[in-house]
């Protein structure tokens, strides 16, 4: 982009043609992904070195596209995108006009790649996906199934270099926030949300337009929007992404959240934990000022609105509301009671909206594209898409965006290609949950493979969408202590206001280490039930509220597994060091059958002078044959 230039001068539309003449004229476009996954994989050190390797070569190539307007650059531009979703096969490299997809690339493939594919037109079979189910190699990303299976909205712009407004724009970006000033009013763009039927994606799945339109009616000449990025669950990485890939579309659903309730200034808040984040939207925000489009008499219209970015302290209860509005004002983030609802009285005592980041992003191709067309994808009372972080055993894990009715089938053996056993394998009959929503939502079993996922359907079955982490469990998976780690998460980021909350997460937590070490008997389960239904009702906050879900739906569909723990003392995923059974090493058993002749109940089989046996069905652990063994052979 040219930084020589008034870019406020300029029309989007001229802008626009401005970056497709520039792209237009180069002999090669390799976008290579950017995302905080693949940097940490060395991407950047890969465009590095197929520069380097083009400059040998004698070729022309650049990683920054500037001051091209009158002299288009006719040589290769190396950019970077944000996340491409398929982390599991990162660094991905792409190359156009070609679109080849090249996935695990190195620094040391740099020369293959210059020299086979742009010098010679030819393919380097070795760095193209192979399709597990069928052995294809896939050549272009549509071929690859991950991506082929997706509906992208939200991500649709994954692949722009996130830091050139100018791309942006040529993807009609900020046409949408143009067209809310000139053509709408306030309470239009309040009614266009509420036909879209879009629902907040930070895990409510409150109506946009609803919320909206509610801060609209509250009165006051100073209001705020604030964009909620403080994603804290484990596993979810959702809002980081399009926050480092897209982060204009962010902004822009800012300013037209500003023109529906009459706000004119907006907040950022981000983890502190996402460097990346914060500098691309730093990097947006002045830009968007550079060019006009952030700042005062926006477009002509007199409409008003910046943006600042704050970072938040990395604490779990600021993705709150109130919480997250103590922390802007510079106070401990603790959750308050409402009402008064941020619609009322929210950032400094003022009317104010907060939404989430994947929320925000999808507003400004409502206004663009109209309500029926972002309502023809996905379910009547939930439209459009939505991202997960597929993470866990599956064989792809990455960032995926499939309608609202995606079936979990289709996602964990379709786009996700199947569950895995604890050596990385893919096996047919493995799978035996899904934790969805993070700490704050539920498991889903194998019957509910084939349940549509979207707000009601999940609500039906104890489990809430949340954030948008999927994390898949194979049957070597103990359950209880599935339930612990989210406990003890919760537990450590209660901010400690409310008693349900803070004592309750810690005796849920004990109760749970009871069952994992063997000291439960059968009021334990009673109470853990107890315990956690209390803390459901009596807390103050979201988090207190949601906090006892990974318990209650583990003890709902998994209670089988409790009780063996509490009544036979035995983990049936044989994770429990404290409830394990032994083991006979077969390298250092001489089968001497003296452990056999020890054991009282007959659990030990084998023949002489090879390896023995334990029958776990039998097994009482008494410690016999440990004791016994002059080899060292049980463990």
């Amino acid at each position: 982009m040219n930084t020589e230039v008034k870019k406020k001068e300029y029309t989007l539309e001229e802008i626009a043609r401005h970056f497709e003449t520039s792209v237009s004229a180069l002999e090669h476009r390799i976008i290579i992904c950017g995302g905080t996954g693949c940097i940490a994989n060395g991407s950047l050190a890969v465009r590095d070195a197929i520069k380097e390797e083009l400059e040998k070569a004698g070729k022309k190539a650049k990683v920054v596209l500037e001051g091209e307007l009158d002299h288009p650059f006719n040589g290769t531009y190396l950019s970077k995108s944000g996340c491409q979703g398929f982390c599991q096969m990162g660094p991905l490299v792409r190359i156009e006009p070609e679109g080849i997809f090249y996935c695990r690339v190195k620094p040391e493939d740099a020369a293959e790649i210059v020299h086979t594919t742009l010098l010679s037109g030819e393919i380097v079979e070795r760095l193209l996906y192979t399709d597990p189910a069928t052995s294809k190699r896939c050549r272009k990303e549509n071929d690859v199934p991950f991506y082929a299976r997706q509906s992208r909205t939200v991500l649709r712009n994954y692949t722009i270099e996130p830091e050139n407004i100018e791309e942006y724009i040529s993807r009609e970006g900020y046409f949408g926030i143009r067209k809310a000033l000139l053509e709408n009013t306030p309470e239009g763009i309040c009614q266009l949300m509420i036909d879209s039927g879009l629902r907040g994606r930070g895990g409510g799945g409150f109506p946009t337009g609803l919320k909206w339109k509610f801060t609209l009616a509250s009165p006051g000449p100073k209001k705020y929007v604030i964009c909620n990025g403080d994603e804290g669950d484990p596993g979810a990485f959702m809002d980081r992404s399009v926050m480092e890939g897209n982060p204009h579309a962010v902004l822009e659903g800012m300013m037209i959240a500003g023109k529906a309730i009459g706000a004119d200034e907006g907040v950022v808040y981000v983890r502190a934990e996402y460097p990346l984040a914060v500098e691309r939207m730093r990097n947006a925000v002045a830009d968007a000022e550079k060019y006009g489009l952030l700042g005062d008499n926006i477009f002509g219209t007199g409409f008003n609105f910046r943006i600042r970015i704050m970072e938040g302290a990395g604490a779990f209860v600021c993705g709150e509301e109130t919480a997250l509005i103590a922390s802007v004002e510079g106070k401990r983030g603790m959750p308050m009671p409402k009402p008064p609802f941020p619609a009322q009285s929210g950032l400094y005592g003022k009317p104010t909206v907060i939404n989430n980041v994947e929320t925000l992003a999808s507003v400004a191709y409502i206004v663009r594209e109209g309500a029926e067309k972002y309502r023809s994808c996905g379910t009547e009372k939930s439209p459009g898409t939505k991202t997960f972080a597929l993470t866990g055993h599956v064989a792809n894990t990455g960032l995926i965006e499939v309608p609202f009715g995606t079936t979990l089938r289709e996602i964990v053996y379709n786009i996700g290609g199947g569950v895995t056993d604890n050596a990385g394998k893919v096996t047919g009959e493995d799978f035996k949950s899904v934790q969805i929503g993070g700490p704050s939502g539920g498991c889903l079993i194998p019957d509910m493979l084939d349940l549509p996922l979207d707000f009601d359907s999940l609500k039906s079955v104890g489990a809430m969408v949340g954030s948008g982490g999927l994390v898949v469990m194979n049957k070597q998976t103990c359950m209880i202590k599935v339930a612990r780690f989210f406990m003890q998460f919760t537990q450590n980021e209660s901010c400690g206001k409310c008693v349900p909350c803070r004592e309750g997460t810690r005796q849920m937590l004990a109760l749970l280490d009871d069952i994992i070490e063997g000291r439960a008997d059968a009021s334990t389960l009673e109470l853990l039930e107890e315990t956690a239904k209390a803390v459901q009702l009596g807390s103050l906050c979201g988090l207190g509220k949601t906090a006892p879900n990974p318990v209650l739906s583990t003890l709902r569909y998994f209670r089988k597994e409790y009780e063996a723990h509490v009544f036979e003392k035995r983990c049936p995923a044989g994770e429990c060091k404290a409830l394990a059974f032994p083991k006979i090493d077969p390298v250092k058993c001489k089968g001497c059958t003296a452990c056999a002749k020890q054991c009282p109940v007959g659990a030990i089989s084998g023949e002489i002078k090879k390896p023995h046996k334990i029958d776990e069905t039998k097994c009482i652990k008494c410690g016999a044959c440990k004791a016994t063994c002059r080899f060292k052979a049980i463990q």
